[in-house]
């Protein structure tokens, strides 16, 4: 919001308070000020001129001799380039010794052997950016109004001499995106009091009544509480009032027209936004607010046509949709130079459904920012009539008695109750109650307190953002000044702050993963209805949630699994030629069983890892060793046993959709509830492959849930042992079927506490054991803590084991 320092001093005197002083003050207050620069770009020695005569250039064909009077008694001739300049004409004119902005000095000088004193000025010389310009007055030369007066100074004229403010709102401020709301802070602020414009001031009512012109009809009542027109008759279009303009330019508002300029200037300064009608296009004189209809359209005042969508809000006559509610006026009823009678709208429109029109048809305007905010219902009536006011005066129209208006609903001011107590409480303050009644006469809030010491304050409805006895206080401290406020200690117990488990664990993983040499990736969210029917184990029954508005095809629904986003990045390097890679990410995914959503899905965190090309590089002296399914459980294996989960994983064959059939696991976990699947481990398969053009390609992703339910970080140590170990290796003939984690597991069940460990070493397979076998080693090592084992109590247990592998799965000793 640009505030025009000279503009906001009509309504409160800011004497004695210079523009940068009110930006400081306003700042310290809660409403930060970005800058103030000053609408003088260096200007001074330039005054209006009357152009008396223009005569063609005796040796240049685009130069003009002008005769100018510029109020100094006698004519100056000054040489002019702009192909605009005309007799009659009053222009900025640069004095000889005038400063024009850039450094440049009016010197008296010679143009082609014709004599120039001086230089007839265009708005880009003047500072003015002239986009802001209308139209007709944004090449050439500055045309300026016939009224102006002769030899005044054009910083005057332009208003030049004044600071722009510029406000740098939150949200909830929204009160301060116009002047009046402005004028309301610094009031507070300062003490002073205001100067409020009188809205009816220059209506002189016809004898007509609006309601014989205009019906006004709300069909779409829970998106506008009201709206209230009103009817003006013979207008005429012109430029409007300079002043005004200087304006609205100063506000970053391109003038037009006299009747839209004053819709604009009036939405400035109350906040309120307004549209005006042709009222000879709005067929029968009917106004309905609506909703729009199924496959409806309306070429907006840009031109551009808009395919309407049943939640947006329209303006209706009898026959078709007018406007697009607190968006944009329509193409079909939009007022122009030869408009003569107009309907005037004020309404308030429901923030919501304005703020997703807006967004939908990517248009957003300064009438939607302030209705998306929500508007002050008090100033709906008050600023239509201003601007009818304004129309009357500037437009000469005729203003029909009285408002057509229909309304839904009267938004009740706002009573909030709070005690001395609670307001010193909070602040640390010893604020009297006269100091507090003081605060609140200068926010312009009525406020009783009853004998029980309750204050009763009531909130006008412009201040929308106070619902609470806290915004209260917030306004007593911001009034009374935060540098006021004592310093005080913390009172009550406090919390040492501390990561929580999940948090914890998802530090430790990014720390185990890239001490392992993994890269950490940040991939997209959202991905492609394709990708989502990838690795269905890990996805479950899940429905593809699509988005309201996607970016594209391929970002067009949340993530059910995380490894196709990792797949897109190993494509994405291979393409580049970064071919050894080891990728991980940690993030969510998101799960429904409903194909349309009536409730949140289910958002789980998961970890995913990705390893392709080698596990080293080939060198002068070994060759290049290629990654394969054990460096990805490798890392997983010293995962869990960092969160101490390695006696509560299992790895078991699986033939996941999308993975390896015969290289790939399903990961358990034992817990209280039985074995969980948390997730695979394995090789991409080879279509797969194909499709994303990657070599042997090694992945995981695991469920994260029951890892932080169990993950126990605690760490024991163990002194080094004392007593000397046994070791047995033994080589027995099983099954091809049966798995080496289920000899090692029934090893360490029946050896009991004397085996220190069991491992796999060896596995042979091959026709001199038969085509349905296979010959596994294993070495086991016992040892106890406290004495030597003896040879007879090794034999005692081994053969046990040994017998309990007989058993179990008719495994025979190799010979």
């Amino acid at each position: 919001m640009n505030v025009s320092y000279r503009w906001l001093s009509d309504y409160i005197d800011l004497s004695g308070i210079a523009a940068k002083e009110l930006a400081e003050m306003m700042t310290r207050g809660g409403i930060e000020i970005d800058s103030v620069p000053s609408r003088n770009a260096g200007v001074s020695g330039v005054v209006v001129g009357y152009v008396k005569t223009r005569e063609k250039h005796p040796d240049a064909d685009k130069l003009s001799v002008c005769t100018i009077d510029a109020g100094t008694g006698e004519d100056l001739q000054i040489v002019c380039g702009a192909a605009n300049i005309g007799a009659d004409m009053k222009v900025p004119v640069a004095m000889i010794g005038a400063k024009l902005p850039g450094g440049l000095d009016i010197k008296r000088a010679k143009l082609r052997g014709v004599e120039s004193q001086g230089m007839i000025c265009s708005a880009r010389e003047l500072g003015i950016n002239d986009k802001l310009l209308p139209k007709e007055q944004q090449e050439g030369i500055l045309i300026l109004p016939d009224d102006t007066e002769i030899g005044r100074d054009i910083l005057d004229v332009l208003a030049l001499n004044d600071s722009i403010l510029e406000l740098d709102l939150t949200p909830n401020r929204s009160d301060c995106l116009s002047m009046l709301g402005v004028a309301y802070e610094v009031a507070a602020l300062t003490g002073r009091p205001l100067n409020l414009p009188e809205p009816k001031k220059d209506i002189f009512p016809t004898a007509d009544v609006a309601s014989d012109h205009v019906r006004v009809s709300i069909s779409a009542k829970e998106q506008c509480s009201l709206y209230t027109a009103r009817y003006i008759k013979g207008v005429k279009i012109a430029p409007a009032p300079q002043w005004m303009q200087n304006r609205l330019i100063a506000a970053g508002v391109r003038p037009i027209n006299n009747i839209v300029d004053i819709t604009n200037y009036v939405m400035l300064e109350y906040g309120q936004p307004l549209h005006a009608f042709d009222a000879a296009k709005v067929a029968g004189g009917r106004i309905d607010v609506r909703l729009a209809q199924p496959a409806e359209t309306l070429v907006t005042l840009d031109d551009q046509e808009r395919k309407l969508e049943p939640q947006m809000l329209v303006i209706a006559d009898a026959e078709k949709a007018i406007a697009l509610a607190g968006v944009m006026g329509g193409a079909n009823s939009e007022v122009t130079a030869e408009t003569t009678d107009i309907i005037l709208e004020s309404a308030k429109f429901d923030g919501g459904t304005v703020r997703r029109t807006s967004r939908q048809l990517g248009l957003r305007s300064e009438a939607s920012a302030r209705f998306e905010k929500e508007v002050d219902p008090s100033r709906v009536r008050d600023a239509l009539d201003r601007a009818a006011g304004l129309i009357a005066r500037y437009a000469e129209g005729l203003v029909t008695e009285g408002i057509a208006e229909a309304e839904v609903s009267v938004q009740q001011p706002a009573n909030v109750e709070i005690t001395l107590g609670r307001i010193n409480g909070m602040l640390g303050t010893e604020l009297s109650k006269l100091e507090i009644k003081t605060i609140f006469s200068r926010l312009n809030f009525a406020a009783e307190v009853s004998g029980d010491g309750i204050w009763t304050v009531s909130i006008p409805s412009r201040r929308g953002d106070i619902t609470r006895d806290v915004d209260l206080i917030e306004e007593v401290a911001r009034l009374h000044g935060y540098d006021e406020i004592p310093t005080t200690l913390i009172d009550g117990a406090t919390t040492a702050g501390s990561l929580t488990k999940p948090q914890a664990i998802r530090r430790e993983l990014r720390s185990i993963l890239t001490g392992a040499g993994l890269h950490e990736t940040i991939c997209y969210s959202v991905t492609s209805v394709q990708r989502t029917t990838l690795f269905k184990e890990l996805s479950g029954d899940a429905k593809p949630i699509p988005l309201a508005m996607p970016m594209s095809e391929e970002r067009s629904v949340l993530r059910t699994n995380l490894i196709p986003s990792l797949l897109d990045a190993a494509a994405y390097n291979l393409s580049r030629k970064n071919n050894e890679l080891a990728l991980f990410e940690i993030g969510n995914v998101y799960l429904t069983d409903e194909e349309t959503l009536t409730r949140l899905p289910q958002e789980k965190p998961r970890l995913s890892l990705l390893l392709s090309g080698n596990r080293r590089s080939a060198a002068w002296n070994r060759s290049a060793e290629p990654v394969d399914f054990y460096d990805a459980k490798g890392i997983l294996e010293k995962l869990f046993e960092r969160l101490g989960l390695s006696g509560k994983i299992a790895y078991l064959a699986a033939q996941p959709a999308g993975f390896h059939p015969g290289r790939t696991a399903a990961i358990t976990i034992h817990t209280e509830r039985g074995d969980e699947t948390i997730g695979y481990v394995g090789q991409l398969h080879p279509e797969l492959q194909r499709d994303f053009d990657l070599p042997d390609t090694y992945v995981a992703e695991l469920e994260l849930a029951s890892i932080y339910e169990y993950a126990d970080r605690h760490i024991e140590y163990r002194t080094l042992p004392r007593y000397p170990a046994m070791e047995r290796d033994i080589a027995v003939v099983v099954d091809r079927g049966v798995a080496g984690g289920a000899l090692t597991d029934a090893i360490a069940a029946s050896a009991g506490e004397l085996l220190e460990s069991v491992k796999v070493f060896d596995v042979y397979t091959g026709e001199r054991i038969g085509s349905d076998k296979k010959s596994v080693a294993l070495a086991l090592v016992y040892r106890h803590g406290d004495r030597t084992l003896t040879d007879e109590e090794v034999t005692e247990t081994h053969a046990r084991v040994l017998t309990q592998l007989e058993q179990s799965f008719g495994a025979e000793l190799r010979k």
